[in-house]
């Protein structure tokens, strides 16, 4: 989630319609911090590469970042995200209350390990190691060939990474783990995601 990501949407165009329907619903709820434009796009085409498999997220807000999961993925995938704000749940299970493959539920991030392993997993709201919490171990949560995908970072321009002038370990721990394939991908100018495949 990104502070003025929701603001981000005001000149969009073309939105997929569950896209669009979310953005109004986190708009109504005076919630800022959806997911920016181009780490939804990103969301959207890695979901299309998931056939009949499992997406997790954790941090489902008002559900922009989710709407664009939604409508990249086939219609045989099963949507799953956790939102630990009962009334941000309460608004996107209704933005997706036609949608059989989606579930949203209310709780911790670590709520979603029952659903797991994924074949794509998008940490937005837990999960990551930012702050004083430990990273998830992708073992535990990705099916062999699965992917993660975080986002929130500034673009990388040295290395080591850094944040608040020090090296970034989240980031480090994600493009550094031996079971992972991992690389930064800018979605904007200001803007970067990590996507890491799962290889055992």
């Amino acid at each position: 989630m990104t502070d003025s990501g929701t603001a981000a949407y005001d000149h969009c165009v073309d939105l997929p319609p569950l896209v669009a329907t979310a953005v109004r619903a986190a708009r109504r709820a005076g919630f800022a911090r959806s997911c920016l434009p181009g780490q939804g796009r990103l969301l959207r085409t890695l979901a299309g590469g998931v056939g009949a498999g499992v997406i997790g997220e954790t941090g489902t807000g008002c559900g922009v970042g989710l709407a664009w999961l939604a409508s990249g993925a086939g219609p045989d995938a099963r949507i799953v995200s956790v939102e630990r704000d009962p009334a941000r749940a309460e608004i996107a299970a209704a933005v997706f209350a036609g949608d059989p493959r989606v579930q949203v539920r209310t709780g911790d991030w670590r709520d979603l390990a029952g659903s797991a392993p994924f074949d794509l997993l998008v940490l937005d709201g837990g999960g990551q190691g930012k702050g004083t919490e430990p990273p998830l171990e992708p073992a535990a949560w990705l099916r062999l060939g699965g992917v993660v995908v975080l986002d929130d970072f500034a673009p990388m321009t040295s290395w080591p990474p850094v944040h608040e002038g020090r090296p970034d370990e989240a980031r480090m721990y994600w493009l550094n783990h031996p079971q992972l394939r991992a690389a930064e991908v800018k979605v904007a100018p200001d803007a970067a995601s990590v996507v890491a495949t799962f290889v055992g």
